[in-house]
């Protein structure tokens, strides 16, 4: 494995590659959005269920990652 590799493997595990993360992961939270508010002014019930399953996997992905913030010692409180 190359040094550049394993960089960036261990920053995959650094609080702040976690928060980084976490950004792109709430960030993804707005095409959500978008998605929501496009199905219902179409009354598209499918997308909507799109929309909901997608937001409840972000939901999680925030939460495994807090819980690796919380693993690596960084008890500050994230207000979402």
């Amino acid at each position: 494995m190359s040094k550049a590799m394993s960089k960036a493997k261990g920053f995959k595990k650094s609080k702040s590659g976690t928060y980084l993360s976490m950004a792109g992961t709430a960030f993804g939270a707005l095409g959500v959005a978008k998605q929501v508010k496009k199905a219902r002014k179409e009354h598209d019930t499918l997308r909507l269920i799109d929309a909901a399953v997608s937001d409840a996997a972000i939901v999680t992905g925030l939460a495994l990652l807090y819980r690796e913030l919380r693993r690596l010692g960084d008890y500050v409180v994230l207000l979402f």
